[in-house]
């Protein structure tokens, strides 16, 4: 199956309601995604949305959770690329229900969509994602990514002499980047509550309907969970340019 323009998702979903507990003080009067990565100017959510447009998104749905007045209040100021719309969940319904709550709210239902979780500090080609999961013809494609781990790996022989230091390497595994292209029929698969990540996700898999999209080599990708993540992602950006 070949994807084509028109068949690529103009429609996202992006999961904003994290507390972000880690991220502290930044998080005492802000959600998570509000929180600007230093010299930037503008919210990790900001930078998001503006990566979707870029991507030929024309509609996001932003599923507010913890001090979501303080992220409405922000997206109806702000001068943005496309249009969005706010959901707020009225009790937790866990992270599987709370994508199926905010993708009944997509303007077009009978249409392939993204979702990206409101943590993440990306760039790649969402399109060449999107054809991946189209020729695949998998009812979800997740990103994968290879992160580095924040300390430094020791190299020994077999005989137990050290014979390298490598300074953050990236794991061995690759683990699930946050952003997914989803087909149209996923989000009747979403549980009404509860993490989707270990029903939905593990029942696709067996059924060989989940993908799995490396991102390209180079791309940037990055979540942002503590005060340390912010000044990386500061340091990487300023040396990459945004």
């Amino acid at each position: 199956m070949t994807s084509t323009p028109e068949s690529r998702p103009t429609q996202a979903v992006v999961l904003a309601g994290g507390q972000g507990s880690r991220l502290r003080p930044y998080t005492d009067d802000r959600p998570k995604p509000m929180v600007e990565i230093p010299g930037t100017g503008t919210p990790i959510i900001g930078h998001q949305l503006a990566w979707l447009a870029a991507e030929g998104v024309t509609d996001a749905v932003v599923s507010c959770g913890h001090l979501a007045e303080v992220l409405e209040e922000w997206l109806a100021s702000a001068d943005l690329p496309l249009r969005v719309s706010t959901v707020v969940e009225s009790e937790p319904l866990g992270r599987g229900g709370g994508l199926k709550y905010a993708a009944a709210h997509l303007p077009h239902p009978d249409r392939s969509w993204y979702a990206t979780n409101g943590d993440i500090w990306t760039r790649f080609s969402l399109r060449e994602m999107a054809d991946f999961h189209t020729e695949r013809d998998a009812t979800a494609t997740l990103a994968l990514a290879r992160p580095r781990i924040p300390w430094g790996a020791v190299e020994t022989d077999d005989f137990g002499h050290i014979t390298d230091f490598i300074e953050a390497p990236t794991v061995s595994y690759q683990i699930n980047a946050g952003v997914y292209v989803f087909a149209p029929s996923f989000a009747g698969l979403l549980p009404e509550r509860g993490d989707h990540e270990r029903t939905t996700f593990p029942r696709l898999a067996r059924e060989r309907r989940l993908a799995g999209f490396p991102l390209p080599q180079g791309a940037y990708w990055r979540a942002i969970d503590t005060a340390k993540d912010l000044t990386e992602a500061a340091k990487e950006l300023s040396g990459r340019g945004r």
